[in-house]
């Protein structure tokens, strides 16, 4: 078994340090007027995974026209590529992403990139064929595994726990040949994956919501692990917007976030109708059934987990950015394997990015004005933004 445990020891902001340092009473008027909101047409894009489920919830319970913002009917597109490329050419105002793209977003190609937020926590899983001899990592050596972007938790989380059982994460052509200890990690859509399993054009994929549910309930797949069992409550997808559009609309950016925030408490409380509302059944914001849908927003296999007394949710919200979570993920990112140049993570000073990279201060108020983190989780109230993260790997 291998341990990682990362520790952030400071405690956050207080909401009164926020008004203090961030805002003064003119702004905070200015935040709330719906008329200015209405200037500006609000533009969603995702992907049909269960992470865009708070702008989905959001847009489809009327909280954003709530509001007072005209927000259009969210986008579908099929692949991370293609959403980041829409966002950089501002085809959308504010969308989820994987949190490692707003990083490499920001850091390598300089795009002015903000992650305002989490969007949703856990909610991915590493999926076999029902038939497979695959168990856990130490069985992956010798394997072709599909991840969705290679600037993805879901990457992160696999690269940690094959180096955690001593294989090599490797990047070639599917026809080369692999030694035993080598896995070949390769690009594939979210939506291709279930059928690429099915086809054994892969060995496993590590991905999102909803596509590991299809998988077991139309190909007979099987769960390997949840990501959620491997770090405990981690950020996958994160709310972002460009410093741009920010600077111009900050009143639309508040109510778009009190909007989501307010989303998240609900799928929290109401898991059967967030599947129901998501589903070809519903809304049809995602192209799959209510009883897939259902799979996910239940409690995960407990025959699968590891870690049972986490007492951790297949998939949860959460909307605070936790510091110590964005420096583990950009640690990570140094020697995490990809394509391309990464030569820009090694100079890049954790602490320092966090600050660069994340602007809580809208989050923030839409907490404030829900409760604060009490509606999310049983944390120490007493430091409600500080918390250890958490990652085991057998």
């Amino acid at each position: 078994m291998g341990s990682l445990t990362s520790k952030n020891l400071q405690a956050f902001m207080t909401r009164r340090q926020f008004l203090c340092t961030a805002a003064t009473a003119c702004s905070s008027l200015v935040l709330r007027s719906p008329v200015i909101a209405k200037q500006v047409g609000l533009r969603l894009g995702y992907l049909p995974i269960t992470d865009a489920t708070p702008l989905l919830v959001a847009h489809g319970l009327g909280y954003f026209s709530q509001e007072g913002l005209e927000v259009e009917r969210p986008v579908m597109v099929r692949s991370w590529n293609i959403l980041t490329e829409s966002f950089l050419a501002r085809k959308f105002d504010i969308t989820h992403m994987l949190f490692p793209i707003p990083v490499w977003m920001r850091f390598k190609q300089n795009m002015p990139v903000r992650v305002l937020a989490w969007d949703h926590t856990n909610g991915s899983a590493v999926t076999v064929r029902g038939d497979s001899t695959i168990r856990k990592f130490a069985d992956l050596g010798g394997k072709q595994v599909a991840v969705p972007s290679w600037y993805s938790m879901h990457n992160l989380v696999l690269q940690l726990g094959l180096k955690t059982q001593g294989l090599t994460p490797v990047i070639q052509p599917q026809s080369a040949p692999l030694a035993p200890h080598e896995v070949n990690l390769f690009i594939l859509p979210p939506p291709d994956m279930p059928t690429a399993l099915l086809g054994k054009k892969v060995d496993a994929f590590i991905v999102a919501d909803p596509f590991n549910a299809l998988a077991e309930q139309r190909f007979n797949a099987r769960i390997m692990r949840y990501t959620g069992d491997i770090w405990k409550n981690h950020p996958c997808c994160v709310i972002v917007a460009a410093q741009p559009f920010i600077d111009q609309h900050p009143v639309v950016v508040q109510k778009a976030m009190n909007a989501i925030v307010r989303a998240q408490a609900w799928c929290r409380k109401n898991p059967k109708e967030t599947a129901h509302l998501l589903s070809s059944d519903g809304e049809r914001y995602l192209p799959v059934s209510q009883e897939v849908l259902r799979r996910v927003f239940e409690s995960p296999d407990p025959d699968l987990l590891v870690h049972p007394e986490w007492d951790v949710p297949r998939i949860d919200f959460q909307p605070f950015p936790f510091p110590s979570a964005t420096r583990f993920i950009i640690d990570q990112m140094k020697t995490t394997r990809v394509e391309g140049d990464t030569a820009f993570l090694s100079a890049l000073d954790s602490g320092r990015a966090v600050q660069d990279l994340v602007d809580d201060r809208f989050v923030l108020q839409a907490m404030d004005e829900t409760g604060g983190m009490a509606p999310f989780c049983d944390c120490n109230m007493d430091l409600p933004y500080t918390r250890e993260e958490t990652v085991e790997i057998i």
